[in-house]
Protein backbone atom coordinates (compact mmCIF):
# COMPACT_ATOMS: atom_id res chain seq x y z
CA UNK A 1 0.00 0.00 0.00
CA UNK A 2 0.93 3.49 -0.64
CA UNK A 3 2.11 5.89 1.60
CA UNK A 4 0.00 8.89 1.95
CA UNK A 5 2.49 11.00 1.66
CA UNK A 6 3.46 9.56 -1.90
CA UNK A 7 2.18 11.87 -5.27
CA UNK A 8 -0.06 9.59 -7.56
CA UNK A 9 -1.41 9.93 -10.85
CA UNK A 10 -5.44 9.90 -10.62
CA UNK A 11 -7.15 9.60 -14.25
CA UNK A 12 -10.28 11.07 -14.67
CA UNK A 13 -11.26 10.25 -18.04
CA UNK A 14 -8.75 11.88 -20.06
CA UNK A 15 -7.70 14.13 -17.53
CA UNK A 16 -5.09 13.93 -14.82
CA UNK A 17 -4.14 14.83 -11.25
CA UNK A 18 -2.05 14.63 -8.99
CA UNK A 19 -2.96 12.96 -5.45
CA UNK A 20 -0.90 15.09 -2.74
CA UNK A 21 -3.04 18.48 -4.20
CA UNK A 22 -6.60 16.78 -3.50
CA UNK A 23 -8.13 18.93 -0.88
CA UNK A 24 -9.64 17.45 2.30
CA UNK A 25 -13.31 16.78 2.06
CA UNK A 26 -15.44 20.10 3.30
CA UNK A 27 -18.50 20.10 4.81
CA UNK A 28 -18.93 23.72 4.20
CA UNK A 29 -19.40 23.75 0.45
CA UNK A 30 -22.60 21.59 1.23
CA UNK A 31 -25.53 23.31 0.07
CA UNK A 32 -29.32 22.86 -1.32
CA UNK A 33 -31.37 25.18 -2.71
CA UNK A 34 -34.93 25.23 -1.98
CA UNK A 35 -35.93 23.04 -4.24
CA UNK A 36 -33.28 20.30 -3.99
CA UNK A 37 -34.09 20.17 -0.17
CA UNK A 38 -37.76 19.85 -0.86
CA UNK A 39 -36.98 16.94 -3.09
CA UNK A 40 -34.48 15.17 -1.16
CA UNK A 41 -36.30 15.21 1.89
CA UNK A 42 -39.42 13.60 0.07
CA UNK A 43 -37.24 11.10 -1.60
CA UNK A 44 -34.99 10.19 1.04
CA UNK A 45 -37.55 10.52 3.78
CA UNK A 46 -35.65 12.63 6.35
CA UNK A 47 -37.72 16.29 7.13
CA UNK A 48 -35.20 17.59 9.39
CA UNK A 49 -32.61 19.69 7.68
CA UNK A 50 -29.37 18.81 9.54
CA UNK A 51 -30.51 15.00 9.77
CA UNK A 52 -30.55 15.01 6.05
CA UNK A 53 -27.20 16.97 5.97
CA UNK A 54 -25.41 14.51 7.98
CA UNK A 55 -26.72 10.73 5.92
CA UNK A 56 -26.16 12.99 2.47
CA UNK A 57 -22.51 13.88 4.56
CA UNK A 58 -22.03 10.46 5.62
CA UNK A 59 -23.15 9.29 2.09
CA UNK A 60 -20.41 11.58 0.81
CA UNK A 61 -17.70 10.35 2.75
CA UNK A 62 -18.18 7.24 1.44
CA UNK A 63 -17.58 8.13 -2.10
CA UNK A 64 -14.74 10.97 -1.47
CA UNK A 65 -11.25 9.50 -0.76
CA UNK A 66 -9.62 12.37 1.29
CA UNK A 67 -5.93 12.61 0.76
CA UNK A 68 -4.88 11.99 4.61
CA UNK A 69 -5.40 8.39 4.36
CA UNK A 70 -4.07 5.51 2.16
CA UNK A 71 -4.02 6.38 -1.54
CA UNK A 72 -4.73 3.89 -4.53
CA UNK A 73 -6.90 5.87 -6.86
CA UNK A 74 -4.93 4.91 -10.48
CA UNK A 75 -7.83 1.31 -10.51
CA UNK A 76 -10.38 2.79 -8.09
CA UNK A 77 -10.31 -1.01 -6.86
CA UNK A 78 -9.13 -0.51 -3.43
CA UNK A 79 -11.62 1.82 -2.33
CA UNK A 80 -15.49 2.08 -2.73
CA UNK A 81 -14.59 6.20 -3.61
CA UNK A 82 -13.00 8.81 -6.02
CA UNK A 83 -11.80 12.03 -5.19
CA UNK A 84 -14.14 13.71 -8.32
CA UNK A 85 -14.71 17.30 -8.15
CA UNK A 86 -18.35 16.76 -8.48
CA UNK A 87 -17.72 14.72 -5.07
CA UNK A 88 -15.95 17.20 -3.66
CA UNK A 89 -18.21 20.20 -4.45
CA UNK A 90 -21.32 18.45 -3.91
CA UNK A 91 -22.70 18.85 -7.54
CA UNK A 92 -23.80 15.08 -7.51
CA UNK A 93 -26.98 17.03 -5.90
CA UNK A 94 -27.60 18.92 -8.43
CA UNK A 95 -30.96 18.83 -10.11
CA UNK A 96 -29.40 19.00 -13.72
CA UNK A 97 -32.11 17.80 -15.74
CA UNK A 98 -35.02 19.87 -14.98
CA UNK A 99 -33.52 23.02 -15.33
CA UNK A 100 -32.88 22.28 -18.86
CA UNK A 101 -35.52 23.58 -21.27
CA UNK A 102 -36.47 20.09 -22.77
CA UNK A 103 -37.20 18.71 -19.80
CA UNK A 104 -40.63 19.04 -19.70
CA UNK A 105 -40.63 17.54 -23.28
CA UNK A 106 -38.72 14.45 -21.66
CA UNK A 107 -41.41 13.90 -19.18
CA UNK A 108 -44.04 14.13 -22.02
CA UNK A 109 -42.19 11.58 -24.04
CA UNK A 110 -42.45 9.19 -20.75
CA UNK A 111 -46.40 10.11 -20.77
CA UNK A 112 -47.31 9.92 -24.24
CA UNK A 113 -45.25 7.05 -26.11
CA UNK A 114 -45.59 3.95 -25.48
CA UNK A 115 -42.21 2.48 -23.37
CA UNK A 116 -40.22 5.32 -24.07
CA UNK A 117 -37.11 4.96 -22.18
CA UNK A 118 -34.45 7.72 -20.62
CA UNK A 119 -30.82 7.28 -20.46
CA UNK A 120 -29.26 9.18 -17.53
CA UNK A 121 -25.43 8.05 -18.48
CA UNK A 122 -22.42 9.27 -16.49
CA UNK A 123 -25.06 9.52 -13.25
CA UNK A 124 -23.09 9.31 -10.48
CA UNK A 125 -25.40 8.52 -7.80
CA UNK A 126 -28.52 8.81 -10.44
CA UNK A 127 -30.17 11.72 -8.80
CA UNK A 128 -31.13 12.92 -12.25
CA UNK A 129 -32.51 9.53 -12.47
CA UNK A 130 -34.48 9.59 -9.28
CA UNK A 131 -35.80 13.11 -10.49
CA UNK A 132 -37.64 12.23 -13.36
CA UNK A 133 -38.96 9.31 -11.83
CA UNK A 134 -39.81 11.68 -8.98
CA UNK A 135 -41.71 13.60 -11.59
CA UNK A 136 -43.61 11.20 -13.57
CA UNK A 137 -41.49 9.33 -16.34
CA UNK A 138 -41.89 5.71 -15.89
CA UNK A 139 -39.12 4.25 -12.95
CA UNK A 140 -39.19 1.11 -14.62
CA UNK A 141 -38.23 2.44 -17.62
CA UNK A 142 -35.21 4.70 -16.82
CA UNK A 143 -31.59 3.22 -17.04
CA UNK A 144 -28.97 5.21 -14.73
CA UNK A 145 -25.23 4.10 -15.70
CA UNK A 146 -22.40 4.96 -14.38
CA UNK A 147 -18.84 3.29 -15.03
CA UNK A 148 -18.10 2.97 -11.11
CA UNK A 149 -20.63 0.67 -9.66
CA UNK A 150 -19.80 2.01 -6.34
CA UNK A 151 -21.36 5.14 -6.89
CA UNK A 152 -24.76 3.32 -8.25
CA UNK A 153 -25.22 1.46 -5.15
CA UNK A 154 -24.40 4.30 -3.04
CA UNK A 155 -27.32 5.93 -4.92
CA UNK A 156 -29.63 3.01 -2.93
CA UNK A 157 -27.91 4.25 0.22
CA UNK A 158 -28.62 7.59 -0.66
CA UNK A 159 -32.17 7.42 -1.67
CA UNK A 160 -32.67 4.45 1.41
CA UNK A 161 -33.40 2.50 -1.17
CA UNK A 162 -33.06 -1.02 -2.52
CA UNK A 163 -33.32 -3.02 -5.74
CA UNK A 164 -36.76 -4.30 -4.58
CA UNK A 165 -38.20 -1.25 -3.82
CA UNK A 166 -36.40 1.00 -7.00
CA UNK A 167 -37.35 -0.53 -10.21
CA UNK A 168 -35.37 1.30 -12.34
CA UNK A 169 -32.16 -0.32 -14.43
CA UNK A 170 -28.86 0.60 -12.68
CA UNK A 171 -26.17 -0.58 -15.29
CA UNK A 172 -22.49 0.23 -14.68
CA UNK A 173 -20.60 0.36 -17.74
CA UNK A 174 -17.58 1.45 -19.69
CA UNK A 175 -19.28 3.57 -22.81
CA UNK A 176 -15.44 3.34 -24.42
CA UNK A 177 -16.19 -0.56 -23.99
CA UNK A 178 -17.80 -1.74 -27.85
CA UNK A 179 -19.23 -4.87 -25.46
CA UNK A 180 -21.04 -2.30 -23.68
CA UNK A 181 -21.92 0.11 -26.05
CA UNK A 182 -20.62 -0.19 -29.69
CA UNK A 183 -21.10 2.67 -32.48
CA UNK A 184 -24.03 1.62 -34.77
CA UNK A 185 -25.42 4.07 -37.32
CA UNK A 186 -28.38 6.33 -36.29
CA UNK A 187 -31.86 4.27 -37.30
CA UNK A 188 -33.93 5.60 -39.54
CA UNK A 189 -36.67 3.14 -37.81
CA UNK A 190 -39.53 5.41 -37.18
CA UNK A 191 -41.76 2.54 -35.51
CA UNK A 192 -42.54 2.22 -31.57
CA UNK A 193 -39.91 0.16 -30.22
CA UNK A 194 -41.09 -2.74 -28.42
CA UNK A 195 -41.05 -2.90 -24.93
CA UNK A 196 -37.95 -3.98 -23.18
CA UNK A 197 -36.91 -5.39 -20.28
CA UNK A 198 -34.55 -3.41 -18.71
CA UNK A 199 -33.70 -5.39 -15.37
CA UNK A 200 -31.85 -8.45 -17.47
CA UNK A 201 -29.83 -5.61 -19.55
CA UNK A 202 -26.20 -6.52 -19.25
CA UNK A 203 -24.75 -3.63 -21.91
CA UNK A 204 -26.46 -0.87 -23.97
CA UNK A 205 -25.94 -1.98 -27.45
CA UNK A 206 -29.28 -4.03 -27.13
CA UNK A 207 -31.12 -0.41 -27.45
CA UNK A 208 -29.86 0.61 -30.49
CA UNK A 209 -32.00 3.01 -31.76
CA UNK A 210 -34.57 2.11 -28.73
CA UNK A 211 -33.56 5.24 -26.17
CA UNK A 212 -36.58 8.00 -26.52
CA UNK A 213 -34.57 10.68 -24.16
CA UNK A 214 -30.77 10.66 -23.42
CA UNK A 215 -29.29 13.07 -20.67
CA UNK A 216 -25.38 13.42 -20.49
CA UNK A 217 -23.99 15.83 -17.74
CA UNK A 218 -20.72 17.01 -17.03
CA UNK A 219 -19.44 14.19 -19.25
CA UNK A 220 -18.63 15.07 -21.97
CA UNK A 221 -15.55 17.13 -20.97
CA UNK A 222 -13.46 14.77 -19.68
CA UNK A 223 -12.76 13.14 -23.06
CA UNK A 224 -10.53 14.44 -25.99
CA UNK A 225 -11.94 15.88 -28.83
CA UNK A 226 -11.83 12.26 -30.75
CA UNK A 227 -12.87 10.82 -27.98
CA UNK A 228 -15.76 13.10 -27.76
CA UNK A 229 -17.02 12.52 -31.28
CA UNK A 230 -16.61 8.71 -30.19
CA UNK A 231 -19.00 9.15 -27.25
CA UNK A 232 -21.57 11.45 -29.42
CA UNK A 233 -21.78 8.91 -32.39
CA UNK A 234 -22.25 5.71 -29.54
CA UNK A 235 -25.16 7.77 -28.15
CA UNK A 236 -26.95 8.86 -31.22
CA UNK A 237 -27.31 5.28 -32.29
CA UNK A 238 -29.17 4.62 -29.08
CA UNK A 239 -31.14 7.29 -29.73
CA UNK A 240 -34.56 6.59 -31.30
CA UNK A 241 -35.36 7.72 -34.87
CA UNK A 242 -38.76 8.49 -33.85
CA UNK A 243 -39.50 12.65 -34.01
CA UNK A 244 -39.20 14.49 -30.93
CA UNK A 245 -36.00 11.68 -29.56
CA UNK A 246 -33.90 14.04 -27.12
CA UNK A 247 -29.91 13.81 -26.03
CA UNK A 248 -29.30 16.93 -23.59
CA UNK A 249 -26.48 17.58 -20.86
CA UNK A 250 -24.42 20.15 -20.02
CA UNK A 251 -20.36 20.32 -19.74
CA UNK A 252 -17.75 22.92 -20.05
CA UNK A 253 -17.61 25.04 -23.03
CA UNK A 254 -15.53 27.96 -24.45
CA UNK A 255 -15.83 30.57 -26.76
CA UNK A 256 -13.51 29.38 -28.82
CA UNK A 257 -12.97 25.48 -29.16
CA UNK A 258 -9.72 24.21 -27.95
CA UNK A 259 -7.73 23.38 -24.82
CA UNK A 260 -8.68 24.72 -21.57
CA UNK A 261 -5.86 25.05 -18.50
CA UNK A 262 -7.46 25.15 -14.98
CA UNK A 263 -5.10 26.10 -11.92
CA UNK A 264 -6.07 25.11 -8.44
CA UNK A 265 -4.09 24.27 -5.32
CA UNK A 266 -0.66 25.06 -7.92
CA UNK A 267 -1.92 22.07 -10.16
CA UNK A 268 -3.08 22.90 -13.87
CA UNK A 269 -5.27 20.54 -15.30
CA UNK A 270 -6.25 20.75 -19.08
CA UNK A 271 -9.24 19.75 -20.85
CA UNK A 272 -10.58 19.89 -24.62
CA UNK A 273 -14.30 22.04 -24.67
CA UNK A 274 -16.33 22.84 -27.55
CA UNK A 275 -18.08 26.25 -28.79
CA UNK A 276 -21.99 26.25 -29.33
CA UNK A 277 -20.61 26.80 -33.15
CA UNK A 278 -18.72 23.55 -33.15
CA UNK A 279 -20.58 21.31 -30.87
CA UNK A 280 -24.05 22.21 -32.76
CA UNK A 281 -21.75 21.00 -36.15
CA UNK A 282 -20.77 18.31 -34.70
CA UNK A 283 -24.52 16.99 -34.16
CA UNK A 284 -25.51 18.28 -36.99
CA UNK A 285 -23.74 17.51 -39.78
CA UNK A 286 -20.91 15.39 -38.68
CA UNK A 287 -23.04 13.09 -36.08
CA UNK A 288 -26.60 13.11 -37.91
CA UNK A 289 -27.30 14.19 -41.28
CA UNK A 290 -27.35 17.86 -41.79
CA UNK A 291 -30.67 19.02 -41.01
CA UNK A 292 -31.99 15.86 -39.23
CA UNK A 293 -31.65 17.29 -35.63
CA UNK A 294 -32.57 20.30 -33.72
CA UNK A 295 -29.35 21.84 -31.66
CA UNK A 296 -29.79 23.95 -29.17
CA UNK A 297 -27.00 25.47 -27.14
CA UNK A 298 -26.56 28.05 -24.00
CA UNK A 299 -23.22 28.88 -22.39
CA UNK A 300 -23.64 30.27 -18.80
CA UNK A 301 -20.91 31.85 -16.25
CA UNK A 302 -20.04 28.77 -13.65
CA UNK A 303 -17.96 28.49 -10.87
CA UNK A 304 -16.78 25.48 -8.74
CA UNK A 305 -14.95 26.27 -5.40
CA UNK A 306 -13.45 29.63 -7.22
CA UNK A 307 -12.80 28.54 -10.40
CA UNK A 308 -14.93 30.28 -13.05
CA UNK A 309 -15.53 28.77 -16.46
CA UNK A 310 -18.54 28.74 -19.22
CA UNK A 311 -21.43 26.05 -18.92
CA UNK A 312 -22.46 24.53 -21.87
CA UNK A 313 -26.34 23.50 -21.81
CA UNK A 314 -27.19 21.37 -24.80
CA UNK A 315 -30.09 19.81 -26.50
CA UNK A 316 -29.76 17.96 -29.81
CA UNK A 317 -33.80 16.44 -31.00
CA UNK A 318 -34.88 14.02 -34.05
CA UNK A 319 -36.90 16.19 -36.26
Amino acid sequence: MEDATEDSTILLGDLTFHSVLIPNANASLYRLSSEEAAFFKAQVGIDNDEDLKRHILEVQAKAYKAKDLVISYITLCRWKVAPYPCIYGFVFLRLNISSYPVYEHILKLGRERPDAVLLDIGCCFGVDARKAAADGFPAKNIIASDINNEFLELGHELFRTTPASYPGCLLPGDVFDPAFLSIAEPSDDVSPAPASDLSSLKSLNPLHGRISAIHATNLFHLFNEEKQLHFARALAGLLSAQPGSVICGEQVGTLEKGILTANKSGSASQLFAHSPQTWSSLWDGEVFEKGGVKVETELVEAAIDEVKFFAMRWSVIRL
